[in-house]
């Protein structure tokens, strides 16, 4: 099929893309890669693929603009992470079964590079007038750390970015249903990765004479307060407005608990209390830190003086490793040694200039659409293009059923995405670029 004929189906795309297995690891991403440069070079678009692994490469297209605006960037990864467990349908079959699209990566995210590279491929084809230059990137590696991907086009080639000003990528602008009004939460921010290792030590003995106070139970009670407590709370600038702005549009009963987590006195014992009708509140109301990996002890007569645990660490905007380390010995009870493994920061304040535009565009195609600025509680490569001053959007439209919970299908059994909804993100994205003056 040619390539106009596929721009208008971006169900089609994302079924294409699908079929490639591009589980990270080992990735893969290099067939997929070319099947998607090779429907640019068809419309004419220049193309580049850099890649610091051969095997792993990512993709640069742009089409020139009138110059009245800086270069927008469209980004997206095409790797994925594994399908496990028991699906309906194949997961790498890219199946369009009963109105969706099923199989890895369906939101999470080649479904949103299925809209970009739609809307990038329309307005290639048709001569629109854009009032900036627009520029595809189409990234590998995102799934296991980006180091291949955004990470090293940014570290490497950040010429290729000179002048943008705005992004947009995942996750972000898919409906949230809240008391029958429909929300469109646009990502503004994301919290920002600081993995770290805690040790623990102790006195180290033989297991036929137990040792009270040592390392492993140091690091039970560590895990048992990280189980039972939460670190303090804080409401940053992105989340309140998050909040407000949902709560504006709510009947007071609903609106008056939601405004109560604002309050940093209440907002504990309000998540308690309204439970999963919050849940999504919680991570964006605290530094988070969960336990992931542990290791100790090399011989089961051995008791060891010395025990770690690998701990997933999430930072709101505007904090940094000392000040989780800070809140993590206070709750934790305990002695312990702390260590970052790998922090990745994100800016302190967003630059919301273009939510405007973002939200009116939606606004046209749904009137009934509430868009409101979203905090992330997980990761995009937004972080890295951020490095460069560039404020990343998630906006990838899609209008999902009230029942389909779309953070509960990503990395989960039986991903999948409505094929209608394709259509509506691609159209928005389509406006959004004969318009982000």
């Amino acid at each position: 099929m040619s390539p106009e004929a596929l721009q208008d189906r971006p169900a089609e795309i994302l079924q294409r893309l699908i079929r490639f297995d591009t589980t990270n690891p080992p990735g893969n991403e290099g067939e997929c890669i070319e099947w998607v440069r090779g429907l640019l070079e068809e419309l004419g678009c220049e193309v580049r693929i850099l890649a610091h692994d051969p095997e792993r490469p990512n993709l640069i297209a742009r089409i020139p603009g009138g110059g009245e605006a800086a270069p927008l960037l469209l980004q997206g990864h095409v790797d994925v992470v594994a399908a496990r467990g028991q699906w309906r349908h194949e997961p790498f079959g890219g199946e369009l079964r009963d109105g969706y699209v099923w199989g890895r990566g369906a939101l999470d995210m080649k479904g949103g590079v299925a809209m970009v590279l739609a809307a990038f491929m329309r307005a290639k084809a048709s001569a629109t007038s854009l009032p900036g230059d627009v520029i595809l990137c189409v990234l590998a590696d995102e799934e296991a750390g980006s180091d291949l991907g955004a990470n090293f086009l940014v570290s490497e080639h950040p010429e290729l970015f000179a002048g943008v000003r705005y992004s947009i990528g995942e996750f972000g602008g898919f409906t949230m249903q809240i008391a029958g009004k429909r929300f469109y939460p646009i990502m503004v921010a994301e919290k920002q990765i600081c993995w770290s290792r805690a040790t623990l030590r102790g006195r180290a003995g033989h297991g036929s004479m137990p040792v009270r106070g040592g390392a492993m139970g140091k690091l039970g009670r560590l895990l048992g307060r990280l189980d039972s407590r939460r670190l303090p709370v804080h409401v940053t600038p992105v989340a309140r407005s998050m909040v407000e702005a949902i709560a504006a549009e709510l009947p007071a009963p609903a609106a008056l608990p939601l405004r109560g987590l604002l309050t940093p006195r209440l907002t504990d014992r309000l998540l308690d209390l309204l439970g999963d009708r919050v849940k999504t509140f919680d991570a964006l109301l605290h530094n988070t830190a969960s336990a992931t990996v542990v290791g100790g002890g090399e011989k089961i007569n051995v008791i060891p003086g010395e025990v770690s645990v690998e701990l997933d660490c999430r930072l709101l905007p505007g904090f940094g490793p000392e000040d989780m380390f800070a809140e993590l010995r206070a709750l934790a009870g305990v002695e312990l040694e702390l260590e970052v493994i790998r922090h990745d920061p994100v800016a302190a304040v967003p630059d919301l200039s273009l939510f405007g535009t973002l939200a009116d565009t939606l606004r046209e195609l749904d009137p009934a659409a509430t868009p409101v600025p979203l905090l992330l509680p997980g990761v995009t490569d937004g972080r890295f293009f951020s490095r460069l001053g560039i404020q990343t959007y998630g906006f990838l439209p899609m209008q999902l059923p009230e029942e389909m919970g779309f953070m509960d299908l990503i990395h989960a059994e039986d991903e999948r995405l409505p094929a209608a909804s394709l259509e509506f993100g691609t159209q928005a994205i389509g406006r959004v670029l004969e318009r982000f003056v």
